[in-house]
């Protein structure tokens, strides 16, 4: 298992003002959801990885410890299935003193049982070592889940969550658009809001959302802005060229035609982590203003 991590007091003091508080989480809750950090990390030309399916480090030391801090400010990491499949990703918080009772828990969005979780996936190792939890799998209500696979999860402790899926390939407001799965059918999907609502009524208050592309992407579209209570991104200084996954929701117009930026960030902070630079702000609620 990979070593712990440190995080100085005086950095997460500066991250405060955009995390989960007891207020904030009781707001939420009131709109049937939970508490959502939206989280990420970007070269200078806005990318996440050199190509589909390909595991990139963007995150020096400095920075990776702050992503690991932030995971223990939060009860569940989301990630989509594209991720987990390229990554075989822990999904766990290693900053040191964090006992099982801080431990997030992972949630993988898997609409259409993609994931090839096996007993030897890292999630699952950790899990095992107490260094974690077991995973839950969101996926389409009635969808073709691996019995195996399901049977796996519960013996460590995770489980299957089904969801209703609607038609289409995008959001048409209220609950927002779905994430699709990371890279696959355009067709049916599970909506951002029926995710979260199902994830709050886990016991799940706060979600730190931490990829792939489609995934990010989508909570960036305006029908879903109401639902990311804050961004943080980490900005390496490097870039990875063409042909590289990019953070790039699609466009929005305005009522003439005309393209405006579709998301926007307000009361935005910037701080350094060793070589990386962290933004952190809100989403605003219509896209396009100042």
């Amino acid at each position: 298992m990979e070593k712990t991590l440190h995080f100085k007091d005086s950095d997460a003091s500066e991250l405060e003002p955009f995390l989960p508080t007891e207020t904030l989480l009781q707001a939420s809750a009131a709109q049937g959801r939970p508490f959502v950090t939206l989280t990420f990390a970007t070269s200078l030309d806005s990318s996440l990885s050199l190509a589909p399916g390909t595991r990139t480090r963007l995150s020096g030391p400095e920075s990776k410890a702050m992503t690991h801090h932030l995971r223990s400010r939060h009860d569940a990491i989301c990630i989509g299935v594209g991720t987990a499949v390229a990554d075989d990703p822990g999904l766990n918080c290693r900053i040191e003193g964090v006992g099982l009772d801080r431990q997030p828990r992972p949630v993988v969005i898997d609409p259409r049982g993609r994931w090839d979780l096996t007993a030897r996936s890292k999630v699952l190792e950790v899990a095992r070592a107490g260094l974690g939890l077991a995973p839950f799998m969101v996926t389409a209500h009635g969808g073709d889940v691996n019995p195996e696979l399901r049977t796996l999860l519960e013996e460590h402790g995770g489980k299957v969550i089904e969801v209703d899926t609607s038609p289409g390939g995008g959001g048409d407001g209220g609950d927002g658009g779905g994430p699709g799965d990371d890279g696959s059918h355009p067709g049916n999907h599970i909506r951002w809001g029926d995710i979260l609502a199902a994830l709050l009524r886990e016991g799940l208050r706060s979600v730190m959302i931490e990829g792939g592309g489609r995934v990010i992407n989508s909570l960036l579209a305006p029908a879903c802005h109401d639902l990311v209570d804050s961004v943080i991104v980490t900005i390496a200084p490097t870039w990875l060229g063409q042909g590289s996954v990019n953070v790039s929701p699609d466009r929005v117009h305005d009522e003439r035609g005309d393209p405006v930026p579709p998301a926007r960030l307000s009361s935005v902070s910037w701080h350094p982590f060793g070589e990386d630079a962290v933004l952190c702000g809100r989403l605003g609620h219509n896209p396009g203003n100042p």
